[in-house]
């Protein structure tokens, strides 16, 4: 915006964007809050001015409204010359047209009269229009140049004007008992004063709409944090999630410990995958890899927890539970499934090397919280993570593709039925040792090629 305040003006692609925006909403309502005002006011002159000489005031606001159309198309966020230009030719058309006598009027009246009709009340209509699009500057700007043309204009019309004494003598004598009362209707006078007045008056007004515009430029910075923070956000937290978390007051901070559901997904034998591949092909791999777990998370309302080289780790019911978690990680963990078979047939076609991946998911207790001193990171901690981890290396065992256990099985069932689509094709295993457990647990195997449902 032009004058645009250096301390508000943050270096961000956001705050650039945001600027931006907000700049084009406010330049169209201006322009077009002028033009409503500019035909009100068209229609409103030919009631004062019935005869020709209303056409002279239509052509001044015909100037105005063509000139408000080239400063749509020249506005922009940033110092704009060519604006700023166009707004002071405003203000001068509007100053020459309220000052230089009506070549079509029919009756010569004495220049100051011109002074007594308060047509100086049209500036606020520029003013008020400028408060949409402007900076706080520009608005100080309209402000002092309005004052400075009007004064000016006073001072040239003063000088130059020829007073007619007849028509002095003639309310003197008309009003000889009241002095003080003919000396401010007499014709001549330019009543200095109330201009003075006015010029003053507008000043102030400009100033206190600029401060206000201010104000908003610093909202809208602001604003375009929390954008930014949101859209971080959204890198983690599902976009339900996300709109969850926005009307809450620090829910990450509160430190408690609940039921979740944990899945690993991890990429088989990668290393060896990887080896003697060009970095930046491994690379655009596990991009491609991340990018579509990282969806098939946030399809079902989960949470992005981490990135493990060449897996990640997913949540669901955090940080706010819900009531199909478990029914969520399951079916997030067949898409999953069905996703990496379709990237395998693309991948096929073109000859490359299939890629396939193990996936483990639990549930039970875990606690979540802050944890850290001066960087804060959101952290699920507790043995059902362990639980989900030992899960997935297991699919390597087991020769499968997915994992899980009993009590995430159970979990689903009283979520959403024994009959629930994700339940179906898996195999049994009881009393299965897992490292780290004491106890033998029972888990459920998902066999290669039983992707799951649509």
């Amino acid at each position: 915006m032009p004058g645009l305040d250096p301390a508000v003006a943050a270096p961000n692609r956001y705050t650039a964007a945001a600027l931006e925006r907000h700049k084009k909403e406010g330049l169209e309502l201006a322009i077009k809050a002028r033009w409503i005002a500019l035909a009100l006011i068209a229609v409103f002159l030919i009631f004062l001015n019935p005869g020709a000489e209303v056409i002279y005031y239509h052509a001044i606001l015909g100037l105005l409204a063509l000139n408000g159309w080239f400063i749509r198309k020249v506005g922009r966020v940033g110092q704009s010359r060519g604006e700023l230009a166009l707004i002071f030719i405003d203000l001068l058309i509007m100053t020459t047209g309220m000052v230089v006598p009506n070549p079509f009027a029919t009756d010569h009246m004495p220049l100051a009269m011109q002074y007594r009709l308060d047509n100086f009340l049209y500036f606020f209509v520029i003013l008020a229009a400028g408060t949409l699009a402007y900076s706080w500057r520009t608005v100080i700007a309209i402000g002092m140049w309005t004052g400075a043309m009007w004064a000016a204009a006073l001072g040239l019309a003063w000088w130059l004007s020829e007073p007619d004494p007849t028509l002095t003598a003639a309310v003197s004598a008309a009003l000889a008992d009241q002095p003080r009362l003919a000396e401010f209707l007499d014709p001549n006078s330019f009543q200095v004063p109330l201009r003075v007045q006015e010029i003053v008056v507008f000043v102030i007004v400009a100033v206190t709409l600029a401060f206000s515009a201010r104000r908003f430029s610093r909202l809208l910075i602001s604003n375009a944090a929390l954008e930014r923070e949101r859209a971080n956000l959204s890198r983690y937290f599902s976009p339900n999630v996300v709109e969850e978390l926005s009307h809450n007051d620090d829910p990450l901070k509160q430190v408690r410990k609940q039921d979740i559901a944990v899945l690993f997904v991890d990429i088989v034998d990668f290393t060896r995958f990887a080896s003697g591949r060009d970095p930046h092909d491994v690379i655009e791999i596990l991009r491609g890899f991340h990018a579509r777990m990282e969806d098939a998370v946030f399809r079902h309302n989960g949470t992005l927890d981490k990135y493990l080289g060449d897996g990640l780790m997913a949540t669901f019911g955090t940080p706010l539970a819900g009531r199909h978690d478990a029914t969520d990680a399951l079916d997030c963990a067949r898409m999953m499934i069905r996703t990496m078979d379709e990237w395998n047939d693309e991948r096929r076609r073109r000859g490359e090397e299939e890629i396939y991946a193990g996936i483990g998911i639990h549930y039970g207790p875990a606690v979540l919280g802050d944890i850290g001193a001066n960087r804060l990171e959101f952290a699920v901690i507790g043995n059902t993570v362990n639980i989900s981890s030992r899960l997935e290396a297991l699919t390597r065992d087991h020769d499968c593709r997915l994992v899980m256990s009993d009590d995430l099985r159970n979990q689903v069932i009283r979520e959403s039925g024994e009959d629930h689509a994700g339940l179906r094709g898996f195999i049994r295993l009881e009393a299965q040792r897992i490292r780290g457990i004491d106890a033998p647990i029972t888990i459920w195997k998902l066999p290669d090629g039983a992707g799951g449902p649509a």
